[in-house]
């Protein structure tokens, strides 16, 4: 097979990377620079990209666009609270996020295309070849519509995406193939603007992963906006200025920010000075690591909660973990690297460079795939889980969080009602017991010809490829009729519901449990009236009076007590029903019997 290198499409800074023998390396620019700022900066003579773009932050910045991987697959509502951060303008068409620049508008994944070209084009006078195939990395958490945004981002940049690899995973296989660790391994990737961690087990070359968690709108970008805010609300209040009706200075200010926070990496204070408009004079002060600290605690605290939810869902204990991986740049912060140390109870490797260890295995499972690296061997699982809504409104799982990808799995389903001429597959994503609580994907109709409730069998198939894509499918059994579709959800998702998905499963789990019941009570309850009125039509004079008389009874109890929440209630009336039509179900089960045999000597009579 053709080169497959591997590419980190990051929030602040990008990097692509090669397979050299069996050693990932990073490619550099003519200059010996690796890192490519993930800033896009449109100027008379088109655009550019990575450090000129930089260059344009403060003197261009309306047409200076950064942190365009927040906006992949989501739409205005998701960033409605903090528009005021970014100077260039930001609109929605169709639930998509834009960018406008002048007369035109660039979605979240044209922007991102204008990155990968600069990397494909630094590859290819690298290598001196032509690159077509690449492996992209994502953030662990990314749904699916951010991962089809990155698989989007990379055909509109010429580039086949041969795999969209999570992050976390990408770091371990470059950390596994230097180190050649067994293990239990936590992979904590805290970026510019998202968080992931990942809990892996390592064993003769596979990188398994056992579970995820994190946060797709956390990162550095977040520290910095923390000083941001700290300098607005000071200068409002030593100056009477309002920073927010002067763009350069918002931009300057980030700036600033950004070299502070890197300042206080190595030393333990920092001076601020800016220059304000209006003739307001210069904003200056020290800032110590301390009150840095103090700023961010709260979310990096986030981030140990959600490794906490991680080993969780692994089964596992911080005392289990054999080594914790620090992948990305905002891990360089100390107050970062001590609450990582405290909540695992030991001292993160740090020796890989943490803004280039996501590219080189991206490059390396660029090798697996091309056949280049032999000994290794990546499952991955799928964040959340999948299913379809079921009667009643309940949802039926197909593929369970942590499920490892790629993976496949089928159901087959009936229907509840005579002479359904289609039924809808509702496909759903989320931790919830009822379909209403639980993120939707997408629908569609299967045609089905008239028939009795139960009788039509419809087998639907549930298939995740190694990119995390989902593919859904129902086909009719008797008639081989079929329908198909690759699950391109709507973009927009806000943070809240894909963050929020776990925390609500395990807060709610009792009552949604109860609901679930009641709703599967209710269920039974309408298919057992259906049956037990059509046998009593059907046995009139079989039965006693008084028989009769308690099973009319009983239906009169189920039917009053269907509205009811309680399920224990549910459950009584139908089984007061069972008991009274006991001697009836056997009476129909004679006849049926009876009626069959008859119908196969008709038929002996016949041959």
């Amino acid at each position: 097979m053709s080169r497959i290198v591997g590419i980190d499409l990051g929030t602040t800074n990008s990097l692509v990377a090669y397979m050299d023998g069996d050693q990932p390396r990073v490619i550099p620019n003519a200059e010996g620079r690796v890192i490519v700022p993930s800033i896009v900066s449109f100027i008379e003579t088109g655009y550019v990209v990575g450090d000129p773009a930089k260059d344009q932050l403060i003197t261009n910045a309306e047409r200076t666009v950064y942190s365009i991987k927040r906006f992949m697959g989501r739409g205005l509502q998701d960033l409605r609270h903090e528009l005021q951060y970014f100077p260039y303008t930001l609109a929605e068409q169709n639930g998509v996020v834009t960018v406008q620049i002048g007369s035109n508008e660039f979605t979240p994944p044209e922007i991102s295309a204008m990155i990968l070209k600069e990397l494909k084009k630094r590859a290819e006078a690298f290598l001196g070849e032509e690159v077509t195939q690449a492996v992209i990395t994502v953030p662990a958490y990314f749904n699916d519509a951010q991962r089809q945004a990155t698989k989007d981002a990379g055909r509109i940049a010429g580039l086949h995406v041969a795999r969209i690899v999570n992050e976390p995973t990408a770091a371990s296989l470059a950390y596994g193939l230097q180190g050649k660790q067994q293990g239990l391994v936590a992979v904590y990737d805290l970026g510019g603007g998202t968080f992931d961690i990942s809990i892996l087990k390592l064993k003769e070359g596979i990188f398994e992963v056992l579970a995820t968690n994190g946060n797709t709108h956390l990162g550095g970008d977040d520290f910095d906006r923390r000083v941001v805010q700290l300098i607005a609300r000071e200068i409002q209040e030593q100056f009477a200025l309002d920073v927010t009706q002067h763009i350069d200075l918002i931009q300057t200010m980030r700036v600033a920010a950004e070299a502070a926070k890197c300042e206080l990496t190595s030393h333990e204070t920092t001076t601020i000075t800016l220059l304000l408009p209006e003739d307001k004079g210069t904003y200056s002060r020290q800032l110590q690591r301390s009150e840095f600290e103090a700023l961010i605690k709260e979310l990096v605290t986030d981030t140990v909660v959600r490794c906490h939810f991680a080993l969780s869902d692994a089964g596992l204990s911080a005392s289990d973990i054999d080594d914790v991986v620090m992948v990305g740049g905002s891990t360089r912060t100390p107050l970062v690297r001590q609450m990582v140390e405290k909540a695992f109870k030991r001292g993160p490797h740090t020796n890989i460079n943490p803004d280039e260890v996501v590219a080189l295995g991206a490059a390396v499972q660029g090798g697996i795939l091309a056949g280049g690296v032999q000994d290794m061997l990546l499952l991955d699982v799928t964040p959340l889980s999948l299913g379809i809504e079921g009667l009643g409104g309940t949802i039926n799982p197909l593929i369970r969080r942590n499920t490892t990808i790629p993976t496949q799995a089928k159901e087959v389903y009936t229907t509840s009602a005579d002479n359904q001429t289609a039924v809808v597959i509702h496909i759903l994503q989320g931790e919830r017991e009822l379909a209403k609580d639980n993120r939707s994907l997408a629908k569609f109709n299967l045609p089905l010809p008239p028939a009795s409730a139960g009788m039509p069998r419809i087998e639907v198939n549930f298939m995740i490829d190694a990119n995390g894509i989902l593919n859904v499918g129902a086909r009719d059994l008797q008639t081989g009729q079929s329908q198909s579709i690759e699950v391109k959800p709507s973009y927009g998702l806000t943070d809240d519901a894909v963050e929020g998905m776990i925390q609500d499963s395990i807060k709610f789990a009792e009552a949604d449990i109860a609901e679930r019941l009641a709703i599967e009570a209710r269920n039974e309850m309408d298919a057992l009236e259906i049956s037990t009125v059509k046998i009593l039509e059907e046995e009139k004079g079989v039965l006693e009076e008084s028989e009769r008389n308690q099973i009319v009874e009983a239906l009169k109890n189920l039917r009053q007590t269907r509205e009811q929440s309680d399920y224990r209630v549910l459950r009584k009336a139908i089984d007061q029903l069972n008991t009274a039509t006991k001697h009836l179900a056997e009476v129909a089960m004679d006849h049926q019997l009876k009626a069959a045999l008859q119908n196969k000597k008709v038929s002996e009579i016949v041959s």
